[in-house]
């Protein structure tokens, strides 16, 4: 994961501060507005390319979870006492499983995530969109996942324009569920402190849904969990001193700018608690 954006606090950056990896979605691009705003707020912020570049998966399909470590320790060579990952739709399906399996990631902040594992978004490396493969592997193993059921269809209302696919992922499991156990992400195991942020009007996939699991698996394990949830935001919640997310012609997000900034201005006090290791985030529930 050679290709980045490394943002430094203005004032410096003393060691014992807080680092945070930030992932992107399915975009693939390098969030590098949201580590400047991150490094106002005095954390050391990087963010990786970590599909789609040069010697990379084209698609999210078998990525090794294990070439994040190297951006890990990265932000440890700044003197990093506390290590977080800020990770949105499929980056915070990685954030999650990073929270599992990387040893040292104290703190995740996962938006608009999946409860689940799900089966790769775009070709591999062979260049194939099929069969169905997971999205990331482990030491060389891919984790179980669901499939998507090839019989979905759009709603006929938006031929033509951007389309909603959270019902593809709600039929999906349906379909598959035989192997929604396996591939349930372990946050019950998760020693990482974990902050969900997802709105209820998400049209990719039912994230909130998914961060209530993900928030029931926390609990049932007695391990601390916030969720900031907005019942009028969509995919893409946005943080104070971000503005709203482009329009897409091939999707539709839900929510509103105005219900994506409102839960982004709801949850930004918890994230930058988390990620510095203030515990005023945690669950109070």
């Amino acid at each position: 994961m050679r290709e980045g954006f490394l943002a430094m606090p203005a004032d410096g950056f003393a060691d014992g501060g807080a680092g945070v990896l930030v992932l992107s979605g399915s975009s693939g691009r390098i969030e590098a507005e949201r580590c400047r705003l991150l490094a106002r707020e005095g954390l050391c912020a990087l963010s990786v390319r970590w599909f789609g570049g040069a010697g990379q998966s084209p698609g999210i399909c078998e990525i090794p979870l294990d070439a994040f470590g190297p951006a890990i320790e990265v932000l440890r060579t700044h003197g990093v006492r506390r290590i977080g990952v800020l990770g949105t739709s499929k980056g915070a399906e990685a954030a999650l499983h990073l929270s599992v399996l990387l040893p040292g990631i104290d703190a995740v902040v996962a938006v608009s995530p999946t409860s689940l594992t799900w089966a790769n978004v775009g070709p591999g490396s062979d260049g194939q969109n099929l069969p169905y493969r997971s999205s990331w592997t482990w030491r060389g193993e891919p984790l179980p996942f669901v499939p998507y059921d090839e019989g979905w269809a759009p709603d006929p209302a938006e031929e033509g324009g951007p389309v909603a696919v959270r019902s593809w992922y709600e039929r999906s499991r349906r379909t598959f569920a035989g192997r929604v156990a396996a591939a349930a992400i372990q946050v019950d195991r998760a020693p990482a402190d974990l902050v969900l942020v997802a709105g209820g009007d998400d049209a990719m996939w039912p994230s909130l849904p998914w961060a209530e699991e993900l928030t029931a698996r926390r609990r049932a394990a007695g391990l601390p969990v916030r969720l900031v949830a907005g019942p009028d935001a969509g995919h893409r919640p946005r943080f104070p001193g971000e503005g709203p997310a482009p329009e897409s012609a091939h999707f539709r997000y839900g929510g509103s700018p105005a219900a994506d900034a409102a839960l982004g201005a709801a949850a930004w006090p918890y994230v930058l608690d988390v990620l510095r290791g203030d515990h005023r985030w945690r669950d109070d529930g």
